[in-house]
């Protein structure tokens, strides 16, 4: 059986879907104002890695991924940039695209615009004024009513006295309440704006994603992800500002991903410590990089290294070398391997535990691997299979060990031609030259009975 942590339990629970078969996903999705940076990989490869399993167990997964495009930090970037706020979130859309598809991260369902949704984020907020969960205050600009929803803090696990006390809170003396949270912002000068009944304004981002995954996933669905920092307040105020409208259960489990660190602090924007995803991929490969965000449980934090990214590239070599060389075979069928693996990712997706099965898999292909090819063969296959459902071990071997700029490429294709041409005029010394040539650029090359292969040391 499946088992997810829920934050809002603080407990593994047994999941069963609300729909027979069926699963409303969704995970806050990227503020476009700048470059996603490691810190965003972490949130978003590890749901991929929770939808590719569930759709592996059988699971119709509908995945909703949304992108925030209208929002103070998007304002005043444009500002800075004196560009349009479209221009801005356009441009920073595709680049956020270009990351994701280069860490092979699958392409949600649904990719909600919020600025697509203001109409359906304007009718909740009439909903809940009609319910007096929301006044208008003497600025124009609308608030919830944190008072009306006696559940308020469940998630984060304070009650009121303490999110008073020990949360800071912009205080602005419109408010009934310091804990009350905008939803709609009036009209400012410069700024963009949308007609509403309640007059030129813009939403407050909580409402954003309440509209986009009720409209897309119903009041209540299965699954609400996003990273541990969006607990309080985003997603304590989603479900209120939800149940509120609806009367129904939100969500019903919510998934946080821990923290990437660096220098033992978060990672953030804010704090001005961020790496981006295509500064790391300029040192290392998009597969390595993916390796390194999976390897700790999903729940804990991580820790920036380039040396814990070494370590993953290290252990992506034991894998793919396990692989090379093998030829064609269908999966091994029924194997204390597959049956690990399993246990392992229905134990709250364990992907660190999941990955040792995948070693263990390796060691027994290469002692196998001399007895009986095909076998062997056959535990390659099943290898390939399982790290699927990771997003691992998909591109052939040799390209693995061959990756790099590529800048090099033709001249190691070049000496290898001309040393195959010495060895077939048996003139070994020039063969042996060019080998050393090759080890002296870092490339180690093997002689097979199918041709000779390359890979960098």
């Amino acid at each position: 059986m499946l088992k997810i942590y829920n934050t809002l339990t603080q407990s593994k629970e047994t999941f069963q879907s609300i729909h027979s078969g069926q699963i409303g996903f969704y995970v806050c999705g990227v503020t476009v104002y700048d470059y996603c940076h490691i810190g965003h990989a972490r949130t978003y490869t590890s749901a991929d890695v929770m939808v590719r399993y569930l759709r592996a167990r059988g699971w119709q997964v509908r995945y909703v991924r949304n992108i925030t495009d209208i929002d103070d930090k998007i304002i005043k970037r444009a500002a800075e940039k004196n560009e349009a706020c479209v221009t801005l979130t356009d441009r920073f859309t595709k680049a956020m695209h270009d990351d994701f598809d280069a860490l092979f991260l699958t392409p949600p369902d649904d990719e909600p615009r919020a600025t697509d949704y203001i109409p359906q984020m304007i009718q909740l907020i009439q909903t809940l004024l009609e319910k007096e969960h929301a006044y208008q205050a003497s600025n124009g600009d609308i608030y919830f009513d944190v008072r009306r929803f006696p559940q308020y803090g469940a998630l984060s696990h304070h009650d009121l006295s303490q999110l008073e006390s020990g949360i800071r809170v912009e205080v602005a003396d419109v408010k009934r309440d310091p804990l009350d949270f905008v939803l709609w912002k009036s009209e400012k000068p410069g700024e963009p704006f949308f007609e509403s009944p309640f007059g030129r304004g813009r939403p407050g981002w909580h409402i954003e994603c309440s509209a986009m995954s009720m409209s897309l996933l119903g009041n209540h669905f299965d699954i609400h992800a996003g990273g541990r920092d969006l607990i309080f307040p985003h997603h304590e105020n989603e479900i209120a500002q939800s149940e509120c409208c609806s009367n129904e259960t939100f969500a019903n489990t919510w998934v946080h991903v821990g923290f990437l660190q660096m220098d033992k602090e978060k990672m953030s924007k804010s704090l001005g410590n961020t790496v981006t995803i295509r500064d790391v991929l300029q040192r290392h490969t998009p597969e390595v990089v993916r390796y390194f965000l999976l390897a700790s449980h999903y729940r804990s934090p991580l820790v920036y290294t380039e040396d814990v990214l070494h370590q993953a590239k290290q252990a992506l070599t034991r894998l793919y070398t396990a692989l090379r060389f093998l030829p064609d075979a269908t999966r091994l069928e029924n194997s204390i391997f597959e049956k690990q693996f399993q246990e392992a990712m229905d134990d709250d997706f364990n992907v660190p535990v999941a990955l040792s099965v995948l070693f263990e898999l390796s060691h027994e292909l290469q002692r196998v691997r001399h007895q009986d090819l095909q076998l062997a063969a056959s535990h390659g296959a099943l290898l390939k299979y399982l790290a699927a459902m990771l997003g691992l071990l998909q591109i052939e071997p040799e390209v693995f060990f061959q990756f790099d700029s590529g800048e090099d490429l033709e001249e190691i294709e070049s000496l290898i031609a001309a040393r195959n041409l010495a060895r077939l005029n048996k003139k070994w010394a020039k063969a042996d030259e060019i080998r050393d040539q090759l080890l002296a650029m870092g490339i180690a090359i093997e002689d097979q009975a199918a041709g000779t292969s390359w890979r960098r040391n």
